[in-house]
């Protein structure tokens, strides 16, 4: 059959297209938004990663530490109701913000660790189990599923890794898919 006249459309993101199940599509698609912001932040010097970018506020170093503390609050603390630090005790600022004295390999060393800790615990469990209470959620019709907090965090991806386009185009003009 020939081709249509004009650009060949580029490949879908995420799992391929033959994919159809929940699971494979969430858990596919996390990992390749997961994956999507190492890419958007690569090539960036120490000094870029961690100065903020006018006007949006935030470094790109910044938003990756803000995404490890979606992780643990979303993962560990909710759907696994540890008992554990959910918020830093300086708030937006303590999240978002880089000290000095904490180097960008610690930065993305927390967010690997909240990566492989919600990897494990997802693939532990099923779409339909709900979170666990005494984290994040006192009682049990407050705990949502996995598969509903899943649906959260890729929200949270997508909307993040967008707005790291945008902080990338002001750094250096880089664009991306």
């Amino acid at each position: 059959m020939p081709q249509p006249p004009g650009p060949v459309p580029a490949p879908l993101d995420g799992p391929g297209v033959d994919v159809t199940d929940a699971r494979e599509l969430l858990v596919g698609y996390l990992a390749w938004y997961r994956a999507a912001l190492l890419r958007k932040i690569a090539g960036l010097s120490d000094e870029r990663l961690r100065a903020p970018v006018e006007p949006l506020g935030w470094s790109p170093l910044g938003l990756v530490q803000h995404l490890g503390w979606v992780e643990r609050r979303w993962m560990r603390w909710g759907f696994a109701g540890e008992q554990l630090v959910a918020y830093p005790e300086g708030g937006d600022a303590e999240e978002w913000g880089i000290p000095a004295a904490r180097s960008t390999e610690e930065v993305m060393a927390a967010y690997r660790v909240e990566v492989a800790a919600a990897d494990a615990l997802v693939a532990a469990a099923g779409l339909d189990d709900r979170a666990r209470t005494g984290g994040r959620f006192p009682s049990p019709d407050q705990a949502p599923s996995l598969g509903r907090i899943l649906f959260h965090l890729l929200q949270e991806y997508a909307r993040h890794v967008g707005q790291l386009d945008v902080a990338r185009e002001l750094i250096d003009g880089t664009t991306g898919e």
